[in-house]
């Protein structure tokens, strides 16, 4: 059965207990790895591994610090699954304990458990007491209706309680996507002597393969990944939800920066304009201004920008989420969905967060038609909902589109019917796809084929696998093979066994070296049965050695020539030539000597012509005589 990845976030007050409880949980302490594992390809400090069961594997983040508790959860969006609360018997909650669940809430983490610690250092009527305050601090947030488990992790009180609530927790939790493009927003470069550049981050999707060619984003660099750990242990692959250090070739450790982006694909937009959804505090010590500077944090990026409203000209207390925009400093790598928060420089504090409807945002007027028009983009027609999924997802069922969407199964019906001709076309197989991606596949197909024709005309085609596998980064493989074998059935391609051509495109000289191909070729020609070997004619014509094979498979593919035995390549019309010259000098069988008398070839010549004249089916052997077919 498949192994499913979650990241645990450890939240709450300093010296509640953080550490602690996850030094109880997984065996590790996390601060001991702050020295222990510096000089290590590991996962970065502060993340403990839990290994649920067979199926259920989990990180835990155990963040000391509030600010590196921001930072870190940010960074966790695409894998913080499931919250657990810490908060101290003797304590109770905390001006930070608020904040955190406050930006838990940003963040749209939905699960969580209420971790009440260090009970044997309080009676029973504390904790009564400490139950109660938590009730009532955390009406309206997500840990309203949380489990709440009593622990110490001295005494290792409650551990096993806590770990069957996390299995209970998670048992129902989608895991993230690993099939599409691979996204790593990074936390940590380092170096180390002898291997080079290792980064560090949580896989927000997709999948990363040993050997994968990657781009760091946003400036675009190419890197190869040569090697992959998750938890300390060498892996050949790591997937969506899982913490994992990546040892990349082509790059330096000055090259990268904290918050670059490793991807797997152009998918990802590079931008420094997005609109925004955002809820702000409910207590902001001071109004936002229009234009006011704000810190942007989202992945492990934090970007100054401004904040730009377009239906008021500063905010001071608003319960409800707003449309705006916030222009950025510096380019970030982003998608729709996305979740951020906004913390204002000075004084240091968080002010809101929310997520994003579109991060290729635009310059707009002041006024309502920029809000309603915002609105619109936020909400999008049931229609416009399905074509962005699509989009994102390329190929899915009906089942995956009705839970994506949030549509009832009859309105997704209509829907589709009604789109089919126009926007979405169904395969086969029942999936769906959007028109424009086949149209894309297409042309990406075209261009891939009129790229490799141009490197290498002497060749029948692009192996199909190959090609297939050159646009997996961008869409499924069923979708691609699907619209291949449209476009060989329509004729734009053909396909010649595990070949695939532009139906426009024969194999031919390449026109740099045409005229000393041609010469080649009437050498061989010339030297009619007992030629030279290959190479002395790749040589005489002054070839490149790097078009040899490619001319040698040219020759035997066009049927010009034939391999006569190894590295000896005769023209077909000397073979004809000989074939005829023989059959006119011969009876209906005729035997070696016979061939020998006739053509007046020695044994190294005549002996793999007859064996050719076999395979061609010119000839029959039977016993010490050949019978012409």
């Amino acid at each position: 059965m498949a192994v499913r990845n979650y990241t645990i976030g450890m939240a709450g007050h300093i010296d509640h207990g953080k550490t602690s409880l996850t030094r109880a949980l997984t065996g590790i302490d996390t601060d001991r790895l702050k020295e222990e594992k510096e000089r290590n390809i590991s996962i970065e400090l502060g993340f403990a591994p839990l290994k649920i069961d067979e199926e259920l594997h989990a990180s835990i983040i155990d963040v000391p610090g509030h600010e590196r508790f921001i930072r870190q959860m940010i960074a966790g969006v695409a894998g913080i699954d499931l919250v657990i609360l810490v908060i101290a018997a003797d304590e109770g909650v905390m001006p930070q304990t608020k904040e955190h669940v406050e930006i838990l809430s940003f963040l749209g983490i939905e699960k969580g458990i209420i971790a009440i610690s260090k009970i044997d250092r309080v009676d029973e009527e504390m904790i009564e007491l400490v139950k109660e305050d938590i009730r009532d601090n955390l009406k309206g947030t997500v840990f309203e209706k949380s489990p709440i488990v009593f622990v110490d992790s001295l005494s290792m009180k409650g551990i096993d309680k806590l770990k069957q609530l996390i299995k209970e927790q998670l048992k129902h939790q989608e895991t993230r996507d690993a099939r599409g493009p691979f996204r790593l927003p990074i936390d940590q470069v380092f170096t180390i002597q002898g291997q080079g550049t290792v980064v560090r981050g949580t896989i927000y999707e997709g999948t990363v393969t040993k050997g994968d060619t990657l781009q760091v984003l946003p400036k675009g660099i190419p890197v190869k990944v040569r090697q992959i750990q998750v938890h300390h242990e060498q892996v050949e692959e790591a997937r969506a939800g899982q913490r994992a250090a990546l040892n990349l070739g082509g790059i330096s450790k000055h090259e990268i920066v904290r918050g670059d982006v490793l991807v797997s694909s152009s998918h990802f937009l590079v931008t420094d304009t997005i609109d925004i959804a955002v809820r702000f505090v409910n207590d902001l010590s001071a109004p936002i201004k229009q234009r006011v500077p704000v810190k942007l944090h989202i992945g492990t990026t934090e970007v100054m920008g401004k904040i730009v409203f377009f239906d008021r000209n500063e905010l001071l207390q608003e319960e409800k989420e707003i449309v705006c925009q916030i222009r950025l400093d510096h380019p970030i790598v982003c998608k729709r969905g996305d979740r951020f928060i906004l913390r204002r420089p000075t004084p240091m504090e968080t002010i809101g967060g929310g997520w994003i409807i579109d991060p290729k945002g635009r310059k707009y007027r002041f006024g309502e038609e920029t809000v309603k028009m915002l609105l619109a983009k936020k909400e999008g027609t049931p229609v416009e909902r399905i074509t962005s999924i699509l989009k994102e997802k390329a190929l899915l069922s009906f089942h995956d589109l009705l839970k994506y969407s949030s549509l009832d199964e009859e309105e997704l019906k209509t829907l589709l019917e009604g789109e089919q001709k126009e926007t979405i076309f169904q395969l086969p197989s029942g999936e769906y796809a959007l028109i424009e991606n086949l149209e894309t596949i297409k042309r990406l197909t075209g261009e891939k084929l009129a790229q490799y024709h141009e490197q290498y005309p002497m060749r029948l085609g692009f192996n199909k696998a190959e090609l297939t596998h050159l646009l997996l980064d961008l869409y499924p493989k069923r979708l691609i093979e699907f619209v291949i074998e449209k476009l060989v059935e329509t004729g734009f391609l053909k396909k010649v066994e595990q070949y695939i051509h532009l139906s426009t495109f024969t194999p031919h000289f390449p026109e740099k070296w045409k005229r000393r191909m041609e010469s080649a070729l009437t050498s061989i020609e010339n030297d009619e049965i007992e030629v030279q070997p290959f190479d002395h004619y790749v040589k005489s014509a002054g070839i490149p050695d790097s078009y040899k094979e490619d001319f040698k498979h040219f020759l035997l593919q066009s049927n010009l020539a034939v391999l006569l035995a190894e590295n000896l390549v005769v023209s077909m019309k000397a073979i004809e030539k000989a074939a005829a010259l023989l059959k006119r000098n011969t009876g209906v069988e005729f035997t070696v000597k016979d061939a020998k008398d006739v053509l007046g070839l020695t044994r190294k010549y005549l002996i793999p012509l007859l064996e050719l004249f076999d395979a061609l089916k010119l000839t029959k052997r039977v016993e010490d005589k050949r019978i012409w077919l």
